[in-house]
Parts: structure tokens; C-alpha cells; sequence
């Protein structure tokens, strides 16, 4: 990606008209907001001032951090937005998928999924994405940086965010202002994503090669 091509001068191919929400959709989202607070769970933490941000979420170790996840959103008063491969938004699960908040992306398109994302920021006055960091539950050090050249290249803030098990907490941490030094913009990220218990802690590991 050159630094020096604007988000807005290339057309994006991802549709991000504003989620349309279903029946079914609010359904699940209801049900999960109430199960997040009847199982004891809340929320801690700020969001930034400005309504455009990247949701960075870490650590994932189990299949019950999406539920817990969605809950802290929902909690916070967020309608957030994900990335998806367009195949996923095909009859009969697409208005389900647009529903939730999701944003088909062709990744056959010669256009940078970064720049498309970045576009869209743009379009927006109000647009949270989330992106899980590692994009898997198995233990790796491979952590995706789109997050952060995203964030970069909309000129938008990345929140961390992530749950504590042993408390019950869902808690947004650190607010951090894309630099191009990656290693020491995200170093806050690191230190606060190790003071949370996920739900496996054994299964944690860090771009550092270290784990909890």
C-alpha cells in the first residue's frame, strides 16, 4: 500500500450501506445482551470522543468470547461493524450477516481491502469495525496487522478491547493513535491484553512469542 495514494481517491467495491436489522437479528443480539447480564457480566472502560474507531479484540482462546464480546458491545451502546468473505452474504444467510453489521469483501477485487475499508471510514460519521487480532482460537504469534494499517490509512484510533474471565468484565483499554511505528504504538496494546484472564489462558500467545 503507498502512503501516498488517499482512501478516497479509489472506488470501493465492499457495500456498506448501513445495516438493515432483522427480526432474527435482533433476536440473537437481544438474547446475548441478556445473557451477558444474567450471567453476572459488565462493562468497564472508555471509548474514544470520535465515533470512528478500530475495535481491536484479544485475547481469543474460546468459542464463548463471541457471545461475551458481542455482550460488551451491546452494553457499551455500540452497533458495530465486521469484515466478512462475500460468500458468507449469499442467500439464505446474507440479510442475517448485513443484519449483525457485516461487510462483504471481495477479496478477488483488485482494489486493497485496505483502501476499501479505509473509504469507507470516510462515507461514515459513525463507524466502529472490529477485528479479532489473532483470527483464530489456536495458540499463535501470527497476530493480523490489518487492524492497524487500517486504522492508519482512515486516519481513525484502534481500541483495544477484550474479556477478563476471572471477573467477568468486558473492558475497552487502551486508545492508540496509529504512528507508523508499529511495534512501539502497540506496545501498550500488548501490556494490557496480558493483565486479562482469558477463558484458556494457556492458549494465549503474543506477536512477542511470549505467553500470559
Amino acid at each position: 500500500m503507498s502512503p501516498s495514494r488517499s482512501p478516497r481517491s479509489r472506488r470501493s467495491s465492499i457495500s456498506d450501506a448501513s445495516p438493515r436489522l432483522g427480526v432474527v437479528a435482533r433476536i440473537v443480539r437481544a438474547a446475548i445482551l441478556g445473557w451477558f447480564r444474567s450471567a453476572g457480566w459488565r462493562v468497564e472502560g472508555t471509548l474514544p470522543a470520535t465515533r470512528k474507531f478500530v475495535l481491536m479484540g484479544a485475547p481469543h482462546t474460546s468459542n464463548w468470547d463471541f457471545p461475551v464480546f458481542v455482550g460488551t458491545v451491546e452494553g457499551a451502546g455500540l452497533r458495530p461493524r465486521f469484515m466478512g468473505k462475500d460468500s458468507l452474504f449469499r442467500w439464505p444467510m446474507g440479510g442475517f450477516m448485513r443484519g449483525l453489521g457485516g461487510l462483504p469483501v471481495d477479496r478477488s477485487s483488485s482494489n486493497d481491502t485496505v483502501l476499501q475499508i479505509a473509504a469507507v471510514f470516510a462515507k461514515h460519521d459513525e463507524f466502529a469495525l472490529v477485528i479479532a487480532a489473532e483470527g483464530t482460537r489456536a495458540p499463535t504469534t501470527r497476530w493480523r496487522t490489518g487492524y492497524y494499517r487500517i486504522a492508519q490509512a482512515a486516519g481513525v484510533p484502534i481500541v483495544c478491547a477484550g474479556p477478563d474471565y476471572d471477573r467477568r468484565v468486558g473492558i475497552f483499554g487502551p486508545h492508540i493513535v496509529p504512528t507508523g511505528d508499529y511495534e512501539a504504538d502497540m506496545a501498550p496494546a500488548w501490556a494490557f491484553f496480558r493483565t486479562l484472564k482469558p477463558r484458556h489462558p494457556e492458549r494465549a500467545m503474543f506477536p512477542d512469542g511470549r505467553g500470559m
